[in-house]
């Protein structure tokens, strides 16, 4: 139980460390417009979250009750999803890109707003929580529904503090990143590592 919360808690924090829309957005506008209006982002995001975590705890939970082989058969789609996530970001440019142009001043409730809405009207999280979650399901005991939020929570919690971590140090993360173009490269591989290691967890 501990080690796949920890496997679940290492591999979250990979992946919500590399480059992507969501922790770009909370840099620049941390950079732009101050701290307060990245975490702001930062809250709504992670409410976001509340939301996908929700459906998919109820939704599998209800087909793991129907059927069991149902059940292995969406572990086993999430683990062909995550290859090819890992595909994508092979494919991707490792070059991390941050431009401040454009970026509008917002109230720190509508940048809260925006990160809730980026993250509730994008389909792409809730399959890649459907994908990521059931892989670190850690107990025959403990409700399905319970461990899903517990995963959630666990996912909210470190996503925060990565996040949060991102908008309270923007300015020495952006120097960093100016000054150490090869960083976009190691989080890149490290967020291939992770993709390809759950799905192999499954497949084998």
């Amino acid at each position: 139980m501990i080690e796949s919360l920890i496997s679940f808690v290492l591999a979250t924090s990979i992946l919500t460390v590399s480059p992507g829309p969501d922790n770009i957005f909370v840099l620049t506008q941390s950079i732009v417009n101050g701290k307060k209006y990245g975490l702001a982002t930062v809250f709504g995001l992670m409410s976001g979250c509340i939301i996908h975590t929700t459906l998919v705890a109820f939704g599998v939970s209800a087909i793991l009750k129907e059927n069991e082989n149902l059940f292995f058969a969406i572990k086993l789609l999430g683990a062909l999803y995550l290859l090819f996530l890992a595909y994508k970001v092979y494919q991707s440019d490792a070059t991390i890109s941050l431009s401040n142009e454009k970026v509008d001043k917002k109230s720190t409730m509508q940048l809260f707003q925006k990160g809730f809405l980026m993250n509730v009207l994008n389909p792409k999280v809730t399959i890649f929580f459907l994908a990521f979650f059931p892989q670190f399901l850690f107990s025959k005991t403990i409700s399905t529904v319970l461990q899903f939020y517990i995963l959630g929570g666990l996912f909210i919690l470190v996503s925060f503090l990565v996040f949060g971590s991102i908008a309270l140090l923007a300015g020495s993360i952006s120097n960093y990143l100016k000054q150490h173009q090869k960083t976009g490269i190691y989080l890149k591989w490290g967020q291939i590592i992770v993709f390809v290691f759950i799905a192999i967890m499954i497949l084998v």
